[in-house]
């Protein structure tokens, strides 16, 4: 394993060990693997999961999603060559080999079509800002700045490799960036809304029969904000079901607090995955 966690039976030991030793420029890599694969990975693989239908809500990214085709039909195959790319670069790091090799696939992918700077740049800004904010609701404990500054720093880092523009050069920039961009660029389209709804569904399958799915719909939609909600043409759910579900993943942070810490770190690389399940090859990934 290239990042060791410390040898301790404390719940808190990644973050003491984060906040005394660590530094989230220089260690940035090392930071974020701790923080999502031992500490939050559940969390940060839903708050991901959210920020995918926050660039749905982007009408003009949408387009090109439907017009390519890819995640209306091959959603699954899309989403895990998407989630297995960007494990192989956080798990592995993406200074390794096989980090490299996932992201000449992923830059292989993306010049396939003419994507503006900007929509690369609201992407990135999900992956940085969404799981922090899903922390903020529900962690069952709080990212301590060193992380959250480790999280900018490492996609800061990728985006540069993947030749996005401009970035922003500061943590609170990058914040402005994102909220304001959402304030402009977040509004409704039929193509918004077909995508929500396959990778809705696609999810939904995951875990529930189709005969729950109504149900199962309502309790996503109540993690979702109304300006997210109207952008994709989902519809707003009772507010006593955001109460309740909101309510639910608190107590589960609780829960979580009470419990050993985990002793390994949980790797998607390494996991049976749905389409890929006798294993995979980076050069596989994408779409042809």
């Amino acid at each position: 394993m290239r990042w060791a966690p410390p040898d301790s039976r404390s719940r808190h030991a990644i973050r003491d060990h984060i906040a005394a030793n660590l530094d989230p420029v220089a260690d940035h890599q090392e930071i974020t693997f701790l923080s999502t694969c031992h500490d939050f990975p559940w969390d940060t693989r839903r708050a991901l999961e959210l920020a995918l239908l926050r660039v749905f809500g982007v009408a003009s990214t949408s387009a090109l999603l439907v017009q390519t085709g890819e995640l209306l039909v091959r959603t699954q195959k899309r989403y895990d060559d998407t989630v297995l790319l960007l494990a192989e670069m956080l798990e592995n790091g993406y200074d390794s080999e096989r980090g490299r090799a996932a992201l000449r696939r992923m830059n292989r992918q993306h010049h396939r079509h003419v994507i503006p700077n900007d929509e690369y740049l609201y992407t990135l800004s999900t992956f940085i800002f969404e799981p922090i904010r899903w922390n903020e609701r529900f962690g069952w404990r709080r990212l301590i700045e060193k992380e959250k500054l480790a999280s900018y720093h490492y996609w800061k880092q990728v985006g540069a490799l993947m030749n996005i523009k401009d970035i922003p050069q500061s943590y609170e920039a990058f914040e402005r960036f994102n909220l304001d961009y959402e304030a402009e660029h977040l509004w409704f389209s039929e193509d918004n809304r077909r995508l929500a709804v396959a990778t809705r569904d696609m999810m939904l399958g995951w875990v529930l029969p189709r005969a729950l799915w109504p149900l199962g719909a309502a309790v996503m939609h109540a993690l979702l904000d109304d300006r997210l909600l109207a952008a994709v043409g989902l519809p707003r759910p009772p507010r006593a079901m955001r109460r309740l579900v909101e309510a639910a993943l608190r107590a589960r942070g609780s829960l979580l607090r009470a419990m050993p810490p985990r002793r390994s770190p949980h790797l998607i690389t390494k996991k049976r995955n749905r389409t890929y399940p006798d294993g995979y090859r980076i050069e596989d990934l994408g779409a042809r």
